[in-house]
Formats: structure tokens, C-alpha cells, sequence
């Protein structure tokens, strides 16, 4: 018997994670394998968070604190905002889906670029809303023509700086332009998971605009230069009536007992975040070098990868390179993304990736 599935969930394509390093040693018998596809933090966790993750285990037995009391004061500290204003996620993708639940009633949009975090059509079109996709202009998002887009049933429009999978930024200026145009019964959803990683002094304080009472959540996240993925927590700034409906369907328990702790304790840990800095910094510069030298002109990135069009079939590169030990991001057609490793890292992918191109 055929199950009921509403159309616009049939629709959907499941997310494909990244190929994990176990199963590729497992499926082509390879002692060594690099990943360098999901935008890890190659250094690994905080120091600090592994000591508050083993001095948390005796404690699992308890339910962990659904309000997140300490962490939730700890990032209203380090934003200036009151607890109140925050709200942590299982991941900033699990808060991606209650701002679509929320506040999208069947037929209502949400304007994004067409190429930028796959997760957010998967929220819109999961909670029965429109996707309203404009395209980037040179790889970046095209602020003006999103704003164009807005109309009277828009409740949600998505900013993701840097954008995933490019890597490209836009800047305050475009942003407070945007912000002048934006209607009130829009909410702003300015996605910086890689906001550590920024370099540029362009770069939106896209916090003020929720100190000013403006309808926006920033999403933030402790997966990236905290180094805690396999924990999965991020959180949200936002006003406290946004916070206050997010809760009303937020799970009781959707932060774990043991990724508050690494995570609180990540958050205070500066010098761990200047390495991972240091060496994004350097590995950038690394495998740009690299690429430019083989003849790619990689998409300049303020994040912790780099987007670029690799002259052939993108997959056929990524299979060979798998092969060979090294796992990347097949995006599209000639795209892929590389997530800077450490140096050494960064090596054997550009000379595995030379000997894929060398045999044609």
C-alpha cells in the first residue's frame, strides 16, 4: 500500500553528508585517509572542552538543563544582550527548522540565494512554504535583488556570511542597505557559522541590528573553529518575542548535558580559537597558492574552505581523489570545496589532486 506523503515533503532530496574517513578505509583499503570536506576544524576540539566533557560524564544519568542557564548567560555576556535573547539549537540547522515551523504557514515564502546552505529550502518546503531562490551575482549574494523579491506573504529571508558553499562575504554597507529595505513582518536570518573565521574589517555587526529591535536572529554555531560538530550545538541571537515563540516549539531538551559543558567551556577558550585562526590563515593562503599554480582560479573565501571550479567533471575529480585517499565536497558540475586542513593536509591534497589531473 502506498504511504501518504504530503508533495512537498515527496519532493525533497535527503542531505548527503560527507563520506565519513572510516567507511572510505573501509570500502578501498586504505590506511590513511584525509577529510577535508565538511568545514571541520582540523586542530579538533578546545582543550578546555575536552576537559569539561570528561568532567561532565559522571552526570549523564540526569536530564540535561533545558534552559541552558549557564551557557545561554555566557554568550548573552559575550554579546551584550540578556539571556533572553538567545536560544541554542541542536546545531544552528535544528533552529533553521523551528524559524520555518514557527513562523511559515502554508503558501508563505522565504527568499535565499540559489546557491547557499541546501538546508534552508529543505526547512521552508519541509514546513509546506515557497522557497524564493535569486541567484547569486559572482558567486555572491545579490542583496538588492533579494530585497526585490520580498513581498507581501515573504516572513523569512536568508543571509548566510560567508556563504556555504562559496565562501564569499558580503559586506556591512550592502547589508545596512538591505536592512533599510526590509518590511517588518520579515524575519532576517543572518547565518554567520563561520564567522570566527572572517577576516575581513568589512564584515557586518549584524548583532547590533538585534540590540536596535530589528526582526533578526543571528545563528552562531560551536561546529566550525570550537570544533565541537560531533556535539551539535549552536545557538541564535535574536529579540526576546522571537526567542519567546522559538520556544514554544523547541524541544525541552534539544541542547545535551554534555555539549552545554564543551561548549561553555570553548567559548572561554581564546587562544584556542587564534590557532585555528592562524592556521585557516595560513592553509588558505596554502591551497590557494596550490590551486593558482595549477592553473584554477579559486572564489576568494572568508571561511574555512575554498569554492573552485575545477575544469572538468567535478564528480570524476572527486571519486579519483577519493581513491587516493582524499575526500572533498562535490558541489555541482565542475565545483568542488576543500576544507583547509593543516599544512600537511593541505599538501597531499594539491599533490593528489596534480596526479588526477597529470592522468587525464
Amino acid at each position: 500500500m502506498p504511504l501518504n506523503v504530503h508533495p512537498d515533503i515527496a519532493a525533497l532530496s535527503p542531505y548527503v553528508p560527507g563520506k565519513p574517513i572510516e567507511e572510505l578505509q573501509r570500502e578501498m583499503g586504505l590506511a590513511r585517509v584525509i577529510k577535508l570536506a565538511s568545514n571541520e576544524n582540523p586542530l579538533g576540539p578546545s582543550p578546555k572542552a575536552l576537559a569539561a566533557i570528561g568532567e561532565g560524564a559522571a552526570t549523564l544519568h540526569r536530564y540535561p538543563d533545558g534552559g541552558a542557564f549557564r551557557l545561554r548567560e555566557a554568550l548573552a555576556g559575550r554579546w551584550k544582550v540578556t539571556p533572553d535573547h538567545v536560544i541554542l539549537g541542536n546545531g544552528s540547522d535544528e533552529i533553521l527548522g523551528l524559524l520555518a515551523r514557527t513562523f511559515l504557514a502554508p503558501g508563505d515564502e522565504a527568499v535565499m540565494a540559489d546557491h547557499t546552505f541546501v538546508i534552508y529550502k529543505m526547512e521552508v518546503m519541509a514546513a509546506h512554504g515557497k522557497a524564493v531562490t535569486v541567484p547569486l551575482t559572482q558567486w555572491r549574494h545579490d542583496l538588492p535583488a533579494m530585497a526585490d523579491a520580498i513581498t507581501a506573504r515573504t516572513r523569512l529571508l536568508f543571509v548566510c556570511n560567508p556563504n556555504n558553499p562559496t565562501g564569499t562575504m558580503v559586506s556591512a554597507d550592502e547589508v545596512g542597505r538591505l536592512m533599510a529595505r526590509v518590511p517588518e513582518h520579515v524575519i532576517v536570518v543572518f547565518d554567520e557559522a563561520y564567522f570566527e573565521y572572517v577576516r575581513s574589517a568589512a564584515f557586518p555587526e549584524s548583532m547590533a541590528y538585534v540590540t536596535r529591535g530589528r526582526n533578526v536572529i543571528v545563528l552562531r554555531t560551536f561546529s566550525k573553529i570550537y570544533g565541537l560538530a560531533g556535539l551539535r550545538i549552536g545557538y541564535g541571537v535574536t529579540t526576546p518575542e522571537i526567542t519567546d515563540y522559538l520556544n514554544r516549539v523547541r524541544p525541552p531538551f534539544n541542547a545535551n548535558s554534555i555539549a552545554q559543558r564543551a561548549a561553555l567551556a570553548a567559548l572561554s577558550d581564546d587562544e584556542h580559537v587564534a590557532r585555528s585562526r592562524a592556521v585557516n590563515a595560513a592553509g588558505m593562503e596554502q591551497v590557494g597558492q596550490g590551486l593558482r599554480a595549477l592553473g584554477f582560479a579559486p572564489i576568494p573565501s572568508e571561511a574555512n574552505f575554498i569554492y573552485v571550479d575545477i575544469g572538468r567533471d567535478g564528480r570524476q575529480v572527486f571519486e579519483a581523489l577519493l581513491r587516493q585517499g582524499i575526500i572533498v565536497r562535490h558541489i555541482e558540475g565542475r565545483m568542488i570545496r576543500v576544507t583547509i586542513g593543516q599544512a600537511e593536509e593541505n599538501q597531499a591534497f594539491l599533490t593528489a589532486l596534480a596526479r588526477v589531473l597529470q592522468a587525464g
